[in-house]
């Protein structure tokens, strides 16, 4: 009879372990789902500040010691030094944005977004405008205030040289 009551008691803290197993991955796949919103929506905003010519908005969704990777340029480093790199991109050019993201994926309080871009630049002083489209990977780090910012920008171009 002992055995039995044991039984039926392990059976009923088997399902309870089942039922909390099954509330924490609900619960960490609505959390994941809303972490992976919130990054597309920073990444929006900062295509937005892009398409207004606004550097430092852009930069202002970077982490302090932020790498940008922009082909061809060494690596800038810190969100002044990605303020910078933008604001002499804005100088020359009126700019359009046109991004996604193809996939984002987070693990905690990392993440990575991988995307397509296509870019017009308009030179200010008149010509023809350059139009290029592009494959890029952001690092981003969760804040304490639950922000996400980019740590790690990079991309290339598709068209060939």
């Amino acid at each position: 009879m002992q055995l039995l009551s044991a039984f039926k008691l392990n059976r009923r803290g088997t399902y309870f372990i089942l039922a909390s197993i099954c509330f924490l991955l609900i619960s960490c796949t609505a959390d994941i789902e809303a972490n992976k919103k919130l990054i597309s929506e920073m990444s929006k905003a900062r295509a937005k500040a892009f398409n207004e010519g606004n550097a430092a908005a852009i930069a202002e969704h970077f982490t302090e010691d932020a790498l940008l990777m922009a082909p061809g340029k060494p690596a800038a480093k810190g969100r002044k030094a990605v303020a910078a790199y933008y604001q002499s991109v804005f100088d020359e050019y009126t700019t359009q944005l046109e991004s996604r993201y193809e996939e984002v994926e987070v693990s905690g309080s990392l993440a990575y977004g991988r995307g397509f871009a296509k870019v017009t630049l308009i030179p200010k002083k008149g010509g023809t405008p350059l139009v290029s489209t592009a494959k890029y990977l952001n690092i981003l780090k969760k804040q304490s205030d639950g922000v996400w910012k980019t740590t790690h920008d990079i991309w290339n171009g598709n068209e060939q040289p």
